[in-house]
């Protein structure tokens, strides 16, 4: 048998705040511990003769609050274990013992495994004054956030917001920068210190940007940031979007939205993506920012038509995506290893194999060569078959086998020319040549639709500079002569061009 352990709120400050039974159990406990003795409530039952033993000391010990936690309910449970049975163990918290305590928490989990009864008594949180100090009613729309976990995607302006756990100016430092995320350097936002605390109680109301510059945090300090139901603080969320598009799509939005259909804006994904590759060749990070933009707006746009009809929504499309990402990374989310890319690599292609298996795939019956897109660029597609077929051998010794190809089928296309084939046989050789020419990307390790595309934008550059250096001499490239632009030429490539 063990001691009975019964956790009490000891309220956000002010004695009064104290319920009576909770008083009783604190004096008739066989053990009274506190988390803290850095609560205002406390001093007074000191003066009052009451005894109790704190764990600061273990806050001093610890590199952490997680540990700090941990080691109070080991300690708690000890103490309930060794003690006599009939006796009780009270272990008092600031605050409601339910809101934001870690060690309550733990207690929760660990006691019923020990066979600890475990019981707990509320007392009047921090949440209780802030409503009346604050003013502002929780059904309103209300979120309670730990300063020590914050990121900007849990922050949501449309909802009353505080913010617990703001120690010192360095955790309020961290709060100012994750709000900025989503509201404006001068959004007012109210610091409070021991709310309802008699000759304590300080609530500052300062502009974001001077959150950190407020003195006075410690252990009874919160951050409220009053709701706000303007859309453009809700421009950088993902939501927003996904109420936008529907909005375009749905009846009294766009006319021109409403009417697409996924065959209709399928040349537009295309487009947009060869536009955002584009910025990526221009290194030109604003531009960029703005293709991907159009891009996303593709893929809203195509998961809103399947919303519409109940398929899928773009949430799914997100869920889907994040398990096939921490499937496919094993040696990230699970007990997998990695030393290199191509390991990495290695357990992509492993798991992509256990995906289609799971789906009831016959892996044996598919082709090495699935899982490459029908339609994409044809240089690009020849790469890629040719990578699938080496990873099973069908490949040359080395990259002078495929030299020989390239010569081979380089005289086939000239015989097919010279003998005047039909223009059936010409393009089959032609498209000969260009396949076999694809295969040496791989053996030089460089990707061929980046190779001709580099090429590209050099025989634009190049072919540039001839038609400014011909303006200068007032004519154009149809009124010069071959020799006068080759001579131009050769002075862009000295240039570097």
């Amino acid at each position: 048998m063990s001691a009975a352990l019964t956790v009490v709120g000891l309220g956000s400050g002010d004695a009064d705040q104290l319920t009576l039974g909770i008083i009783k159990k604190m004096k008739h406990a066989a053990t009274l511990y506190v988390r803290t003795l850095d609560h205002p409530v406390l001093n007074d039952l000191q003066q009052e003769g009451l005894e109790m033993t704190s764990f600061d000391t273990i806050y001093e010990s610890k590199s952490s609050f997680p540990e700090v936690y941990d080691e109070i309910a080991n300690q708690l449970i000890d103490a309930a274990r060794s003690g006599d049975a009939g006796t009780e163990i009270v272990y008092a918290v600031p605050g409601h013992p339910m809101v934001a305590e870690a060690s309550v928490r733990l207690l929760k989990e660990r006691c019923p495994q020990q066979g600890i009864s475990l019981r707990i008594m509320g007392g009047e949180s921090f949440l209780d004054e802030a409503f009346i100090r604050l003013g502002f009613d929780p059904i309103e729309g209300f979120q309670l956030l730990d300063a020590s976990s914050l990121s900007p995607e849990l922050i949501q302006p449309q909802l009353h917001t505080l913010i617990g756990q703001v120690y010192d100016g360095f955790t309020a430092s961290d709060v100012k920068l994750c709000l900025m995320e989503v509201y404006p350097d001068d959004y007012p936002v109210f610091v409070g210190h021991a709310l309802g605390v008699q000759d304590q109680e300080v609530i500052h109301k300062v502009p974001l940007h001077e959150l950190d510059r407020t003195p006075g945090y410690g252990n009874l300090s919160l951050i409220y940031v009053p709701k706000n139901t303007d859309d453009a603080l809700r421009r950088r969320s993902f939501a927003r979007l996904h109420e936008i598009v529907n909005i375009l799509r749905s009846p009294g939005g766009c006319p021109w939205d409403q009417e697409q259909t996924h065959q209709s804006i399928r040349k537009n994904l295309i487009e947009e993506t060869y536009e955002v590759i584009e910025t990526i060749d221009e290194d030109d990070p604003d531009h960029m920012k703005e293709e991907l933009g159009d891009l996303l707006l593709q893929i809203m746009l195509h998961s809103q038509m399947e919303e519409e009809v109940g398929t899928f929504n773009v949430y799914d499309v997100i869920e889907g995506l994040n398990d096939k990402l921490i499937f496919r990374h094993p040696h990230v989310f699970g007990d997998n290893q990695a030393e290199d890319a191509n390991e990495a690599l290695q357990n992509w292609e492993q798991m992509k194999a256990e995906e289609k298996t799971r789906k009831g795939q016959d892996v044996e019956k598919t082709s090495v060569l699935d899982g490459i897109p029908r339609d994409l660029p044809a240089l690009m597609k020849g790469y890629k078959l040719q990578k699938k077929a080496a990873k099973v051998g069908f490949d040359w010794d080395d990259v002078e086998g495929v030299f020989a190809k390239i010569e081979e089928e380089l005289a086939e296309l000239r015989e097919a020319v010279q003998q005047g084939h039909d223009a059936e046989a010409r393009k089959l050789e032609l498209g000969d040549v260009l396949f076999a020419t694809a295969n040496v990307a791989r053996f030089i390790d460089t990707d061929p639709e980046e190779a001709l595309a580099a090429t590209n934008r050099k025989f634009v550059a190049r072919f540039q500079y001839i038609e400014d250096r011909l303006r200068e001499q007032g004519k154009t490239p149809a009124e010069s002569t071959v020799e006068e632009m080759e001579r131009f030429w050769q002075q862009a490539k000295k240039a570097g061009l």
